[in-house]
Parts: C-alpha cells; structure tokens; sequence
C-alpha cells in the first residue's frame, strides 16, 4: 500500500519543524533511502507571486529553511526553485517573489542556491495528451539529483483545491503559464497538463507545508487556517488524496484529480492508502471554509444541479476601490478579457480561470454571484448547492 505520513505541528520553530520533518521520513525509510552527500538537490516550493509567507498563499519560508538545513546536514548542494504566476509590465514577478517570500534571505543564510525557473532555461517534452503539442519545463528539474515537491495545502477559487499534483505548474516558466491557461481552461484538461509534467520529471518526495493552510478563495486571497500537519509521500496524488479528504472532500469533488485518477498517475483510494505517522486513521479538518464554486457531488441530484450551475457561477469581479492600477490582472489574463483603463471584464471571452482573481496582489478581484439565485437553486436541490 502506498504510504502517506501525517506528522502534527503547531507552528514554525525551527527545530521543531526539523523534528518531525525526520520523524516523518524514518517512517518511509530514512533519509538515506533517498538521498547522498553531493547531490544536488531541489525544492520545488509554492510561490505563487510576491506574497509573505505568513500569507499563507506560499510554502512558508521557514518551513524551506528546515528542509535546507536537514539536506546540508547530509551534505547536499540544495537548489530553491519556482517560477511565480502573473506578469508585471510583462514580466512574471519570480525575482521580486523571491525576495517578498523570504526565500532568499534563507538562501543566503542556508547557503542555497536561487533557481528561478524564468531565467534558468527550459528543456522541451512531448506530452501525452493531446492538450499541447509541446511543453517547455524548467532546466533545474532535469538538471537536480533529486527534486523535492514542497506544495503548500490550499483551497482554490478554480479548481477548488491544490497541492501536489497542482504544484508543478510552477515548473513552466514565465508567460508560458497563461498560454496553457487559455488552451485548458476546464479544468479536467488542465489537470491532463498536470499529469503530462508529472510524467516528464522525476519527483523523488512530496513534502507538504499543511501547519498554516489556506481555506476559502485560495490560493491568494483566502485565509489562514491553522491545520497544524505535515505530510509526507513519495506518491502526489496519494498525498493529495489524504489531505483533500481531510478537508472532507471527495476526488470526485476536485476535477484535477480525477483526471490523474484517470491518468493512473498515483493511488486515489483512500482504504488502500495506509496512513502513518501521528495518526493511524484520517484526521478532518473541522470549519474549514470552501472557495465558492464548491460543489458537493454526493447526491443523486447533482447532474440536475450542472444544468443551471452556469445561472449561479462566481464570476471574478475588479474593485475599483481596492485595486491600486499594477495591472497584474490584466496582463495574466489568457485572453485578454480585462480592459486595462476601465478594469471591467469582458464574461463573453472570460474563461473563468481565476487567474485574475488568483493573482492580484492586492485582492481587488473579488468573485460574485446571484444569490438569490443561488438560493433558489438551494430549495431546489435540497441543500446541495454550497454558497
């Protein structure tokens, strides 16, 4: 059976954090089943745009910071890498993320090494499905001995949740990100993109930051819940499996993972997941807040539901009040849907991606929907609907 360790941590100490971190891996074998002195080393962090990493939109940087003093310890050479979402006077803002998010004053205190995946060049793959022709990945994680995906544990306003199968978008680069948006704006194809990098890299561990997670509109613009976990798996979608049921939700419940259910990309049944560490049984996270288009899947009813969920979307909406004019918004925009003078959204070549709203660094995209409509649809279908 796959293993998926759950290991309890209340905050980010250091040495804490590096306690059960070890504790978690002699479960799966050690350190040394993995890992050699001179290995060059990469973590594949969360680092979404220029957020703190007490925001809870990134993988916390201490939580890096434990994981790069354990890998010296082993004599590693450890590599910090990610390529941020978003433009900024078209440029993806990973340099200044960077910084912002404390990664990089870890590096130079860690003595690690910056990848940023913008500038690092990209290696050229064929997919498997049919969604692109061609994928450009990041150099660092072919060049790496070894990869580390360290995903942060997030609700999404699009695709409802991520983490470690959500987690290596980040290893395309720069604008490329929102080319792929536009050509797999559903999302159950762009959870075929997922897979399709999944299965171009090697990822050794999956390590997920779950102490402070986000609940709500994630992955930006929601808000911190202190989960206090730690998760551990050489399996992404087990991983992703453990921690979505935590939140009491189904696969079936989250479009990118059932597609790498049906990709076959790891084990997606959770009574064939053993479960280790400071549990033996599935923890739940209790009150933890779904981004607006969640919908429950449990009842009879839900196909009626689809048929007018469209009535009742959250679309993204601008704040004029809020937002402070950087634009971000509208060049990450796929298709071009934002006017960049008046800030309003053109729905009829709106693909609901969410990037806007993902994005904005100041919150200002907001998500709206009828709820009176939505109220309706609630009496309508017994309940089934969640705001």
């Amino acid at each position: 059976m796959t293993k998926v360790i759950i290991k309890e941590c209340a905050d980010y100490e250091i040495s804490n954090l590096k306690r059960k971190i070890n504790e978690g891996m002699e479960l799966l074998g050690g350190w040394d089943k993995f890992i050699s002195p001179n290995m060059k080393v990469l973590l594949k962090v969360n680092l979404i745009g220029p957020k703190t990493s007490d925001s809870a939109s990134i993988t916390h940087s201490e939580f890096v910071r434990a994981l790069t003093q354990i890998l010296n310890e082993y004599k590693c050479t450890v590599w910090i890498g990610d390529s941020s979402g978003g433009a900024i006077g078209g440029i993806a803002p990973t340099k200044q993320a960077m910084v912002v998010s404390g990664y990089e004053k870890v590096a130079k205190e860690e003595k690690a090494e910056i990848k940023n995946f913008d500038k690092e060049g990209v290696v050229e793959v064929k997919p498997n499905s049919d969604i692109v022709e061609k994928m450009y990945i990041a150099k660092p994680m072919f060049e790496a001995d070894f990869v580390i995906n360290v995903p942060k544990l997030k609700t999404h306003s699009a695709a409802i949740y991520t983490g470690a199968v959500k987690n290596v978008f980040g290893c395309i680069p720069g604008l490329k990100k929102a080319e792929y948006h536009r050509l797999a704006p559903d999302p159950k194809n762009f959870g075929e993109m997922l897979v399709d990098i999944h299965e171009n890299v090697k990822i050794g561990l999956n390590i997920m930051d779950g102490i402070v997670a986000m609940q709500g509109e994630g992955p930006t613009a929601g808000e911190p819940y202190n989960s206090c976990k730690i998760l551990i798996s050489t399996d992404p979608l087990a991983l992703d499996t453990v921690a979505s049921s935590m939140l009491k939700m189904e696969i079936e419940d989250v479009p990118i993972l059932l597609t790498a259910r049906s990709r076959d990309l790891g084990n997606s049944y959770i009574d064939k997941i053993e479960i280790e560490g400071d549990y033996n049984t599935l923890p739940t996270l209790n009150n933890f807040k779904y981004p607006k288009k969640f919908k429950s899947t449990k009842k009879s009813n839900y196909k009626a539901l689809v048929k007018v969920i469209d009535l009742l979307k959250a679309r993204p909406y601008i704040n004029k009040k809020i937002c402070k004019q950087c634009n971000m918004c509208v060049e990450s925009c796929p298709v071009q849907a934002i006017n960049k003078e008046t800030k309003n959204i053109n729905y009829d070549i709106c693909i609901e991606c969410m990037c806007c709203h993902e994005l904005c660094l100041h919150q200002a995209v907001e998500l709206k929907k009828d709820n009176k409509l939505a109220g309706v649809a609630a009496k309508l279908f017994g309940g089934n609907y969640r705001k």
